[in-house]
């Protein structure tokens, strides 16, 4: 049990919403990760309703992290299914980190989840499975680590049959943003069916090329090539 967790268990629920107001980091470059973490673990179905109805963006934050965690459960899929495109980036990461959660315990629910996400029509919902299966702690065998590549694969082909016009959108360049790192996760976690296909990709199109480049620059990729 983190100190987080401890927190949180000596609380009423009610008393939770200044907790996080106080520990947020926020305003700030970095929110408590480590909190809205250990928020997703302790919070019951109440606290959910409780603090669901907040709108500041760490609270959201949180409880899109317990959404994401509890995944499993078809109820929450879909509320992590909704946050995952969510106006606020931080409430999107929240997202993705509940579903490294989710993986850790559940690897295999976590692999139907950013399956299908991969194959979305929303850009964000796509970069939600990319970010949160492209996590190094998950990918510890060759087929965890072939599930990333799997799916950075779907999400760099779907982005590359988008018209030109559509590519400037920021929901798209969010995505985009994702693949540009989450390839060469993918890849150090199992390098040689990793490198086919990403050496397979068509630099030709011009986000591919983007995506190829910004991969390389990686250290983690850059000493495998």
């Amino acid at each position: 049990m983190t100190d987080w967790q401890t927190r949180l268990r000596q609380l009423p629920v009610e008393e939770w919403a200044m907790l996080l107001d106080a520990s947020s980091g926020l305003p700030g470059p970095r929110a408590n990760t480590a909190l809205a973490a250990a928020f997703a673990v302790v919070a019951d179905e109440s606290a959910l309703l409780v603090l669901g109805t907040r709108d500041d963006e760490f609270t959201a934050m949180c409880v899109a992290t317990a959404y994401g965690a509890r995944a499993d459960e078809a109820e929450y899929a879909a509320a992590a299914l909704h946050a995952a495109s969510d106006g606020r980036w931080r409430v999107r990461e929240g997202v993705a980190i509940g579903l490294q959660l989710l993986g850790d315990r559940d690897f295999a629910r976590l692999t139907e989840i950013v399956t299908a996400w991969a194959e979305s029509d929303d850009p964000l919902v796509q970069r939600a499975a990319v970010a949160a299966i492209c996590e190094p702690r998950l990918l510890h065998s060759p087929a965890s680590a072939a599930v990333a590549v799997g799916v950075c694969g779907r999400a760099t082909e779907l982005l590359a049959r988008r018209p030109l016009t559509e590519r400037r959108e920021a929901d798209l360049r969010t995505l985009r943003q994702a693949l540009g790192y989450g390839w060469s996760v993918a890849i150090a976690a199992d390098p040689a069916p990793g490198l086919a296909a990403f050496l397979a990709l068509d630099p030709s199109d011009v986000d591919v090329a983007w995506i190829i480049a910004e991969n390389r620059k990686k250290k983690r990729l850059s000493v495998l090539l």
